[in-house]
């Protein structure tokens, strides 16, 4: 017994010194980390504001360098697009900046933070300053940038890989696969664009779902296209020939179609630089940047009385209060508290999110109505606001919207997978069923369902599509036939809906912005520097980062590529609550 003791005590104080260790590496981990964040930056006399997008990501909001990733020697800073725009109108206003310099190679981004980072560049140069850009390795996106600036140069050196080649969206069907393994999904939905979950009973495209996968792509290549022949003074037809006929393949080429102005070494572009900033070396350019800028110039304005939010609500609406996604609970409280602060006159509601929980949705949209019902609540709609990321914005006062936002997705869905033929036919496994009632194990996923519990599954689909329908008929103003014959399921880019009705006018968050405070000053003057902005929910701090990564189990298998949205779609649905309605867009574009 006495051994017994010693062993069960040498066990125990075992455990606590690995766990006294475990806690004092992980505190050293988040002492390293603040201290990265505590080195005030410096401003210079006189600057180049750097944007490198190969050392910044855009995000939604600002947040700090993530721990994990800095672990393992990726410790590029996120900043929010709010910040990043409010920081380039500083600098056009700032006598100590010169000019931009923009790296866009390597960009990380949604559609939506990209355009509206390339607005800001553009109206940067409205001061009279100028943007410069540097390429490398050419992308969609990162050209798409580039294209905004006065003058674009590019490495002469062949070897960078060309990824200008237009816009892409790939599709997977997994019915075959499922049918081999015996499993049987049961999809209840209404839209006929509807096509999340398509995936699962298809082994190929619907024909609406390929129309609509193919009207998206190009809206949202058009506008790209559009923007792009302008900002360098050639025909959309030029650019779009040159594209297809893959005429842009070595650094000439760029030179040769009108994309690029000169192609320049390492050393030719310093010198470059210098003489822009009226010097004759480089070792005296000063550079600061957005990141750094951005944390000297954009900072609330305590000083004001009034108040205006920003209310993000970004990824996947969910129930309950944690956390990840917007989540009901937690974000219906956030809500609430807005409305209960009287400082607060006005609020931007920033929405990207592709949906989620019908009742969430209902939850959230609830908060919304009462918060509007008290202050001007405008929406603005970032890379999605689709299905229930729609739901809970429709009822806003006005809703702006980009071009590349994809949006509508007004339709719902059930899903429930049968299991039966896997466990009988491949892990001869038999379920035997008792229930009190005929149609208790109707959601176990142990057997199919009958055409009664199909039919009752649909009949609550329908009914919160039709709850769905009429909530954008009241917040839009419009007839509830006319949201069915663009509704569907379907999804529209923002450029599409601006002219359907479902949003008011194209601009960023930075026009919702202008909106929401003139709207509730008597002479419609939009003077933000008169207002405190204030923003919700706070980004988590890099303790918090931590405690909830070591909390959460959600790690992605296959990672950024196609295959992670099948993922993605079976890991969003709440297995555990069978029968669960979804308003959700059926997937997510990576642009690159």
């Amino acid at each position: 017994m006495k051994d017994f003791l010693k062993m069960t005590g040498a066990a125990i104080v075992g455990f606590l010194i690995v766990s006294v260790i475990s806690w004092i590496f992980i505190f050293a981990i988040i002492g390293s980390l603040a201290s990265l964040g505590q080195q005030q930056p410096v401003m210079p006399r006189s600057a180049v504001l750097r944007i490198d997008l190969s050392t910044v990501s855009l995000g939604e909001q600002t947040r700090e360098i993530d721990p994990l990733s800095a672990i393992q020697g990726n410790t590029a800073a996120c900043i929010g697009i709010l910040d990043a725009i409010r920081a380039i109108e500083a600098a056009a206003a700032d006598p100590a900046i010169q000019y931009i310099y923009l790296k866009p190679d390597m960009v990380t981004g949604g559609m939506a933070e990209i355009e509206e980072l390339r607005k800001a560049l553009t109206e940067f140069r409205m001061s009279g300053k100028p943007v410069i850009s540097y390429i490398e390795n050419p992308t969609n996106a990162g050209y798409y940038l580039a294209s905004a600036s006065d003058k674009v140069y590019m490495t002469p050196h062949a070897g960078g890989v060309n990824m200008l080649t237009g816009l892409s969206s790939q599709m997977i069907f997994l019915k075959d696969i499922l049918d081999k393994l015996g499993v049987n999904v049961q999809l209840i939905r209404h839209g006929k664009y509807k096509s999340a979950g398509e995936m699962f009973i298809r082994n190929s495209p619907s024909e609406e779902n390929l129309t609509q996968n193919r009207e998206l792509v190009e809206s949202i290549w058009n506008s790209w296209s559009e923007e792009i022949a302008a900002g360098r003074n050639i025909t959309v037809g030029e650019f779009n020939d040159a594209v297809d006929n893959l005429e842009l393949n070595f650094p000439q080429d760029y030179v040769d179609c009108g994309l690029v102005d000169e192609l320049l070494t390492q050393d030719e572009l310093k010198n470059k630089l210098a003489s822009y900033s009226g010097v004759t070396d480089f070792s005296d350019v000063s550079q600061i940047g957005i990141s750094d800028y951005a944390l000297l110039k954009v900072v609330p304005n305590y000083k004001a009385s009034k108040k205006v939010a920003v209310i993000y609500a970004e990824g996947d609406i969910v129930d309950g209060s944690g956390n990840n996604g917007v989540a009901a609970d937690r974000f219906a409280s956030i809500i609430s508290d807005v409305r209960q602060d009287e400082s607060v006159k006005a609020v931007v509601f920033r929405v990207n999110s592709p949906g989620g929980s019908a009742l969430a949705a209902e939850k959230i949209r609830d908060e919304i109505s009462l918060l509007a019902a008290e202050k001007p609540v405008v929406a603005s709609f970032g890379d999605y606001a689709a299905s229930g990321g729609y739901w809970i914005s429709a009822g806003c006062e006005r809703i702006f919207t980009n071009r590349s936002t994809l949006t509508g997705s007004i339709g719902v869905f059930s899903m429930i997978p049968d299991f039966s033929g896997t466990l009988d036919k491949i892990a001869n496994v038999n379920i035997t069923s008792v229930n009190s009632s005929d149609h208790a194990d109707m959601y176990s996923g142990f057997r199919p369902l009958s055409d009664n519990e199909i039919r009752y599954m649909q009949a609550s689909v329908e009914n919160i599509y039709d709850r769905f329908t009429g909530i954008v008929s009241e917040g839009r103003s419009i007839t509830k036939e006319y949201v069915d014959s663009i509704a569907q399921g379907r999804v529209w880019s923002g450029a599409d809906a601006a002219g359907l009705g479902l949003a008011d006018t194209e601009g960023s968050i930075m026009d919702a912005l202008r909106y929401a405070v003139s709207y509730t000053d008597e002479s419609g003057i939009a003077d933000l520097s008169q207002w405190q902005i204030v923003e919700y929910p706070k980004p988590l701090t890099t303790l918090e980062t931590i405690m909830q990564a070591f909390e959460s189990s959600s790690v992605s298998v296959f990672g950024d590529t196609p295959f992670s949205e099948v993922e993605k779609t079976f890991r969003h649905l709440d297995m555990e609550r069978q029968g669960t309605v979804y308003a959700r867009m059926p997937y997510e574009l990576i642009i690159r």
